[in-house]
């Protein structure tokens, strides 16, 4: 049993669609953050989910590694295929199947990006509100269990996905979950499937809720004295009940950052980024709630944005930070960690962690959800100098070790990967390796992107 065996048999099933070209093994080798590249042998590009089924069969005859691909946006190496084997780009499986406007849901084939669904939705009054940042493929994002700027106020994932078509590592394609809004029938396999990095199965079709356009949106930015000032409104915003639909965090060095990146004139200063959804008057209620509260910890000049033009730069900016946060430091690599710990110990974890960084030798701008208790540290280090790469892992464990004291965990939203597999044991004692019991009978020759999640050997 060879991937080179497997390879010879996949030619015949997907002819001119798979692919060994250095181009494209070098783009599906690539990561967003500080893992070396890690080509695969080969790049598989099926549209159907019978064509999945016929690779993944063909891979299970002789143990070829699987790992599926969106469009490589994840952070924790993910789609690296860190043993070789076939990448499975759904690029060509990207297709709105149905759009079920009277039920609020939408069946979407997993290469189908966040963005274009929402384009094709347009019409409908609806839309699809998880919101990582980057323009990542739903199926990517279910794997993932992604959330963003928008999940204080409608979820993650795991809350939208209602079902999936999934192919497991025996080439059997099952449906999980229905349109049903609620079930008690059965385990909850689309939870399973929701988060576990195509460790389980292959993602070839998902049913997503949708939510109504709101009828008004406002969105601010202003900025605070400290950063104890912002979160310590941020916790007595989600206290009293405001419903946000964002509240962002960016720290004086990702202001500086963006001011820089974007040409934006920020204060460099801690600012909170925020947007309210609903009708005119209540989004105008909640509005001078909101800076009522601001008012009590400092903040200081708002600035409203109602028009859609305004919004979308605030929106761009925020969502911008990450690569305004790579040109401050131009040639270095980052480590972004995305811890995420209980509302009350927001203040006290990211206070801790700017201790730390300042006490450091690189930079790490700090951003994040924080509505959800959820940051990032932007740990940005030099790579031709191992010192720095050094101290980028140790003040990422030290934030992990503080999370998970808080009550928290070692990831909100980016998920395991191969960068946070040193964290699961501290995180779940027994309960990772009940994990590995799981995967180990889903996948027992494990080809389904070994080396991520939990570890079989």
């Amino acid at each position: 049993m060879t991937i080179d065996a497997a390879l010879t048999e996949l030619s015949t099933v997907l002819g001119n669609r798979l692919s060994r070209s250095k181009s494209d093994l070098a783009l599906h080798g690539r990561s967003e953050t500080y893992f070396p590249p890690t080509p695969p042998d080969a790049v598989a590009y099926p549209e159907t989910t019978a064509e999945v089924s016929a690779v993944v069969q063909a891979c299970a005859r002789h143990g070829c590694p699987v790992v599926p691909w969106g469009v490589g946006t994840s952070l924790e190496g993910h789609a690296l295929a860190v043993q070789g084997g076939v990448t499975v780009d759904f690029s060509r499986m990207d297709k709105v199947l149905q759009v079920n406007a009277e039920d609020m849901d939408v069946v979407v084939q997993p290469g189908v990006t966040r963005e274009a669904l929402n384009i094709e939705l347009r019409a409908t009054g609806l839309f699809f509100p998880v919101d990582p940042g980057a323009n990542a493929t739903l199926g990517g994002m279910a794997m993932t269990r992604a959330s963003g700027t928008t999940a204080v106020r409608y979820g993650t994932m795991r809350d939208n996905v209602m079902g999936l078509e999934v192919v497991l590592a025996d080439g059997r394609a099952i449906r999980t979950g229905t349109r049903a809004r609620k079930s008690s029938s059965g385990y909850d396999l689309t939870g399973l499937m929701v988060g576990s990095e195509g460790t389980l199965g292959l993602v070839t079709e998902l049913t997503l809720k949708l939510h109504g356009q709101p009828e008004a949106i406002s969105a601010a930015v202003c900025a605070f004295p400290s950063m104890a000032a912002a979160v310590d409104a941020v916790i007595a915003t989600i206290q009293l009940g405001v419903p946000m639909a964002r509240i962002e965090f960016v720290d004086p060095a990702t202001a500086a950052a963006v001011n820089a990146y974007a040409g934006s004139d920020l204060p460099e200063l801690p600012h909170l980024m925020l947007e309210f959804h609903g009708s005119d008057a209540s989004v105008a209620e909640d509005a001078a709630r909101f800076r009522e509260i601001a008012d009590d910890y400092g903040g200081s000049g708002f600035d409203w944005a109602t028009q859609v033009e305004d919004r979308t730069a605030l929106w761009t900016m925020r969502h911008n930070a990450h690569y305004a946060c790579l040109a401050s430091r131009p040639g270095a690599r980052t480590l972004v960690t995305d811890i995420c710990v209980p509302i009350s110990k927001l203040a006290e974890a990211v206070e801790e962690t700017r201790t730390d960084i300042a006490a450091a030798t690189i930079p790490g701008p700090i951003l994040g959800h924080v509505g959800d208790g959820n940051f990032h540290a932007e740990l940005l280090f030099y790579e031709d100098r191992p010192k720095e790469r050094d101290e980028a892992l140790r003040l990422s464990e030290r934030m992990v070790d503080r999370a998970l004291r808080l009550g928290g965990t070692s990831t909100g939203e980016h998920g395991i990967g191969v960068g946070k597999l040193g964290y699961m044991a501290a995180e779940h004692g027994d309960a990772w390796g009940v994990m590995g019991d799981i995967k180990r009978a889903l996948d027992p020759k494990n080809i389904l992107n070994p080396g991520k999640v939990v570890r079989l050997n």
